[in-house]
Formats: C-alpha cells, sequence, structure tokens
C-alpha cells in the first residue's frame, strides 16, 4: 500500500527537466508500477481492454448475473466445489431453457459463457456467475 500512496511523488524520487530558453521547469516524479495502483495501471488497462474489444464479435450481448441466496453462502464456503458446479449447471440450464422458449422468439442457438466470483466489492462472500 505503501508504494501506491507514495507513487508519483517526491518520496520515490524523480528526474527534473527545464528549458534553458524560457527557464520552464517540469519534474517528472518516479512511478511504484505497482499492478495495482491506479496511475501506474490506467494505461495498461485502456489498451487490455482496447485488444479485447477488436475481439468481440460484431453480435448483441447481454450481460446477465446469478446469484446464490446468501442463506446458502456458507454452504458454498464449506462445499464449494459442488455448490459452484450446481451454480454452472443451472446457468447454463436457464439461458438455454429461457432461449429456446417460443414466447422469446429468438430464432437462434445462444451462446455464453460464464465467469465465477466468489467475493463482492465490500469482500464478503458473494457467489455469483
Amino acid at each position: 500500500m505503501r508504494a501506491i500512496e507514495t507513487c508519483r511523488t517526491p518520496v520515490l524520487g524523480g528526474s527534473v527537466e527545464w528549458c534553458d530558453h524560457c527557464n520552464f521547469t517540469h519534474i517528472q516524479y518516479r512511478s511504484c508500477r505497482n499492478r495495482h495502483c491506479p496511475k501506474c495501471q490506467g494505461l495498461a488497462r485502456a489498451r487490455w481492454l482496447e485488444q479485447r474489444t477488436a475481439e468481440l464479435l460484431p453480435v448483441e450481448y447481454f450481460h446477465v448475473v446469478f446469484t446464490i441466496p446468501e442463506a446458502l453462502h456458507p454452504i458454498a464456503f464449506h462445499n464449494p466445489e459442488v455448490v459452484y458446479d450446481l451454480l454452472f449447471r443451472m446457468t447454463a440450464e436457464t439461458l438455454l431453457t429461457i432461449a429456446r422458449d417460443p414466447q422469446h422468439n429468438l430464432g437462434a442457438e445462444i451462446g455464453f459463457f460464464a465467469v465465477l466470483h466468489t467475493w463482492g466489492q465490500n469482500l464478503h462472500l458473494n457467489p455469483h456467475s
């Protein structure tokens, strides 16, 4: 955390550039280069997003989240293989059932992928795909 707190400050040192003609001075402080630092990784993040965007097919995408009820969190914590396997199977079954339902009239086979997230933003157990 100290590296991130001191990123691009005098604490990490830096270099001074100046113009002999107009006496303009510019100080460039060193970065921490920590992979978690928002200052250091902003450009890397932007490049990564640009590369991933280029990989997308020219079709409509939807983000769907399936969350395990809070009452089942202790079971998921103590039996992750069983619970997460069920979560993925039920996610797939639900999406395919809805897509094949004539009432929704999708007229196509869907494709999807799922990612398991086990913690919420508050770092509490919150299994969802």
